[in-house]
């Protein structure tokens, strides 16, 4: 078995809406609760730092599996949304959305069914969604586009 260890540094000064800093091998932010929370709004937070887990992991799984398809893509990019519900003063991360864009030199309909069955791949085999899973709903909604 091959394990994988990544490590990370964190320090926080005061309490709840007091900041602090993150540091791993080739990350480095400073971090608080965000202003639609009631915090302080420095740097960045855990709500944004899961979505981006979540978003580049399935950006990069959706990426090699096209590559390994032997779809040819001239641009992939996305937006993501993470919905977090306050309910009672308790939050709760409910739902990640995957917007991809993907532009094809051919988008047949073969070729459309293809990428779409290849993103829903990615949301399943996405190492992160995989450990979400159960926890947070996440969704994809594909927009696919021919060059012109």
């Amino acid at each position: 078995m091959v394990q994988h260890t990544f490590k990370m540094e964190l320090k926080w000064d005061d309490g709840r809406n007091g900041s602090g800093v993150l540091q791993a091998t080739k990350l480095r932010s400073e971090i608080s609760i965000p202003q639609e929370m009631g915090g302080p709004g420095i740097g960045t937070n855990p709500d944004e730092m899961l979505l981006g887990a979540a978003a580049t992991c399935y950006l990069i799984t959706f990426a090699t599996l096209l590559e390994n398809s032997g779809i040819k893509v001239e641009r992939l990019s996305m937006q993501a949304e993470g919905i977090v519900d306050v309910t009672n003063g308790v939050f709760t991360y409910e739902k990640i959305l995957h917007k991809p864009h993907v532009l094809l030199e051919t988008a047949t309909e073969r070729e459309k069914e293809r990428v779409m069955r290849i993103a829903k791949k990615a949301e399943q085999t996405c190492m992160i969604s995989k450990a979400l899973k159960g926890n947070v709903s996440i969704e994809c909604s594909v927009n696919i586009e021919q060059v012109r």
